[in-house]
């Protein structure tokens, strides 16, 4: 079963509660997403990193419930 949107936001909202997440299903299938996740938690955090903290919100689901995640992440303005 393929995670909804509001799953993935849910699962890195409780890893990064500051974050302010944007996900967009891409193709329509629920399958395929992209997320971008505006943290604090990301500051001086290179970013391979923060990527690295975002999958691990998402307990190992990537490559397995989740197919797909184009992510990008950045530190507020």
């Amino acid at each position: 079963m393929a995670m909804t949107a509001a799953d993935i936001e849910s699962a890195i909202r409780a890893a990064l509660p500051d974050a302010v997440i944007e996900i967009t299903d891409l193709a329509g299938d629920g399958d395929h997403y992209a997320a971008r996740v505006v943290s604090t938690s990301f500051a001086g955090v290179p970013r391979v990193r923060q990527h690295q903290m975002v999958y691990n919100a998402l307990g190992g689901r990537m490559g397995g419930v989740l197919h797909a995640l184009q992510l990008t992440t950045a530190t507020p303005v």
